[in-house]
């Protein structure tokens, strides 16, 4: 499908805000704001999520400090004070448009989780069935350096599968991917992408005073939305940047969705954020089977390691100790250590119970 046929298709849309967006002459950017829910009021027949960043930023303002804090216990005081000022900044200006707006703060280790994760994906439809904008940070008064999500990136096309958006819309200061440093009068716009890994060679890291993101963790962003047919779309903060977009003008770069088959919900949290608690290794003819879409069996089986419940995720790994999948597990390690490569008929004698997949191929994902 053309660039203009996906983006006026797109009906449930993602805007992710970074820090540097936010800010304009050391403070917030009211007027941008006020620009933005100008353009979500214009297209109210379309949904809009937004992913933003700018807690640190907004606490360091009310609380006038001089730098960012250079702690993770510094950041997180400083983003319980932001978080409540910027939401504040938000209802005020979006109900200045009629608009209501909702609050959702995610953390990765609370996605992990397949129930939570869930009940994060059904308070996000529900406020959109309610017409309300949700406004989405990481919650950084509680998330630490080893679980936080990195960068709002990374979280805007996590929220972007959560939410089974059209498109996911990344505003940025560079305004899209170039050849080079933007800065580099020879650095020209890509202004289509088909293959980000490819991308990827163009991109470089880079660290501002308030964010922490940089092109490449954009387009590493944009890896998990495409993979799930989502397009990105990277643009320039510049007025009335959301109605460019959806009129089909000329700004910034487009990112293509995978052609590969959409996966599952449930595969898809599988694939990106369940947390294996267990290691099952199994035999060649198991990991062919696997790879040609077949449920685990018990008797491709050759060790288990972990400790592990039914239900639990496992990482499903080949004897050359690579990690080609994981699952959702039928039993515990406990069981499985008993009836490791028997048959399914063995099995279940031993276990006094009917024995059959150890992982069916619908709680599977193979990479």
């Amino acid at each position: 499908m053309e660039k203009n046929q996906l983006i006026k298709k797109a009906k449930r849309i993602v805007i992710k805000i970074g820090s540097q967006i936010l800010e304009k002459n050391n403070d917030i950017d009211i007027d941008f704001i006020t620009d933005i829910a100008n353009q979500i009021k214009k297209y109210s027949d379309r949904e809009f999520i937004i992913v933003s960043s700018g807690a640190v930023l907004a606490g360091v303002k009310k609380l006038k400090l001089p730098s960012r804090p250079k702690t993770i216990t510094e950041k997180q005081a400083i983003a319980s004070v932001g978080q409540a000022y910027l939401m504040q900044i938000y209802d005020k200006v979006f109900s200045e448009k009629d608009l209501i707006i909702g609050q959702m703060l995610l953390t990765i280790e609370g996605l992990q989780e397949r129930k939570r994760y869930l009940y994060a994906k059904e308070t996000l439809n529900k406020l959109l069935e309610y017409k309300v904008v949700p406004i989405i940070n990481e919650n950084d008064a509680i998330a630490v350096e080893e679980i936080v999500f990195g960068d709002n990136d990374y979280l805007s096309s996590h929220v972007s599968v959560l939410a089974d958006a059209d498109l996911l819309i990344i505003i940025s200061t560079a305004g899209g991917l170039y050849t080079d440093d933007p800065s580099n009068p020879d650095a020209q716009l890509i202004k289509e992408v088909v293959d980000v890994d490819s991308a990827l060679n163009y991109a470089k890291s880079s660290k501002s005073t308030f964010g922490t993101g940089g092109m490449r963790s954009k387009l590493e962003a944009a890896k998990i939305a495409t993979s799930h047919s989502i397009p990105v779309m990277i643009v320039p903060k510049s007025s009335d940047i959301i109605d460019k977009v959806l009129t089909g003008q000329e700004v910034g770069t487009f990112i293509y969705p995978s052609k590969r088959k959409k996966m599952s919900g449930k595969k898809s949290w599988l694939a990106l954020l369940s947390h294996p608690k267990g290691r099952i290794i199994v035999d060649k003819g198991a990991e062919k089977a696997l790879k040609e879409g077949k449920s685990l069996l018990p008797s491709g089986i050759k060790e288990v390691e972990g400790i592990f419940n039914p239900k639990d995720t496992v990482a499903i790994v080949s004897q050359d100790n690579i990690v080609i999948g994981k699952g959702i597990v039928n039993l515990s390690y406990k069981d499985l250590k008993k009836i490791k490569g028997l048959n399914t008929k063995e099995a279940s004698k031993i276990l006094g119970k009917d024995v059959e997949e150890v992982v069916h191929r619908d709680n599977l994902v193979i990479y």
